[in-house]
């Protein structure tokens, strides 16, 4: 994700509950209950709207050497002195000090923010026993940034998903911005980290592959989050979501006509798997992203029909073929009731 420190000024669509998963399976289970996963959370809020000068920031700076070295991109700058000039002026601005503290009145709960990450770690660890858990850090970006992730440090740009209720929103159209709520900060966290086991042959140009790609994470986002429905982990509303299940077959049934499933051109894999408002090439009320939602039914549909595959095994099968062939995918077309 492209990092910028800036403070971008930026509508809101009201928050859709459960569909698709039977939520009884989200009791915790106790193999993964006993998984050490400690989690070390700090929130970097408070100490970086303390910043009143340059001084006060190249002690936020010395203070936090990772956050410096690896979100804050500290080599980019020319010297730490550029630097603290700029979170001095990030700091001390009027705008993003009022959504500071919005962000802190939305996620006042530290404790509980601390359980639910570590809940999802210990699904991780359960499923990928070297998996190492990062430092945490909480922060207020400027909304340049909601999340960044790697083996060492996680952090959660927080001003992201306040909500419809803050001052200024990220700038991005209103099918995206649905999913900047409070909600999201886990579902995003755990696609995020996906990406670190999702194994892809580079030389796999077809829609299928990017299909099954995004299927795959998916499917890991909702096995470390068991309780989290269906809607927040794709980010559809329960109309969106309700209309695919019923319409299932006759979307798969318009990829084949089209012969869409194989093809390399990369604006049709764009127009049925990346971000649009809609795919009107279905049907106007068809959300974007529904190639991207029809592999995570692809996945789920080869990993119920082979129970002793693991996570691990799926994240690292690099061929779509087989796993569209073995999982046997044959949705039909419904007739909608008279």
């Amino acid at each position: 994700m492209r990092h910028v420190l800036a403070v971008l000024l930026g509508a809101s669509l009201a928050l859709f509950t459960a569909c698709g998963r039977d939520q009884d399976k989200c009791e915790l289970n106790p193999e993964v209950a006993n998984v050490k996963a400690p989690v070390e959370l700090e929130r970097l809020e408070k100490p970086f709207f303390q910043i009143k000068n340059t001084a006060d920031a190249k002690r936020f700076l010395a203070e936090h050497p990772l956050f410096a070295n690896q979100f804050l991109q500290r080599r980019q700058f020319p010297t730490d002195e550029v630097l603290a000039g700029t979170l001095t002026r990030l700091a001390t601005n009027a705008g993003l000090q009022q959504l500071g503290r919005q962000t802190d009145s939305t996620f006042q709960d530290s404790e509980k923010l601390k359980g639910e990450l570590q809940r999802m770690f210990q699904h991780i660890r359960y499923n990928f026993p070297a998996f190492p858990i990062p430092p945490v850090k909480t922060f207020v970006t400027g909304l340049s940034q909601d999340m960044f992730v790697n083996d060492s440090l996680m952090v959660l740009g927080l001003d992201f998903f306040v909500g419809p209720e803050a001052k200024y929103r990220p700038n991005v159209p209103d099918y995206i911005l649905r999913r900047y709520r409070p909600e999201y900060v886990l579902p995003t966290a755990a696609l995020a980290i996906s990406s670190k086991y999702n194994k892809k042959e580079l030389t796999e140009q077809t829609m299928l592959a990017d299909m099954i790609q995004f299927g795959k994470s998916l499917y890991f986002a909702e096995q470390v989050l068991p309780c989290t429905p269906d809607s927040l982990l794709i980010g559809y509303t329960n109309k969106e979501l309700a209309g695919i299940n019923f319409n299932e077959g006759k979307i798969w049934a318009h990829f084949l006509e089209k012969k869409l499933i194989y093809t390399t051109a990369p604006f049709t894999i764009q127009k049925y798997v990346g971000e649009r408002p809609n795919i009107p090439e279905i049907d106007k009320t068809c959300p974007g992203r529904v190639g991207a939602w029809v592999g995570w039914q692809i996945v789920r549909k080869y990993m119920s029909t082979h129970p002793n595959v693991t996570l691990a095994q799926l994240m690292a099968d690099k061929n779509p073929q087989h796993i569209l062939t073995d999982s046997r995918y044959r949705p039909k077309p419904r007739r909608a009731e008279k």
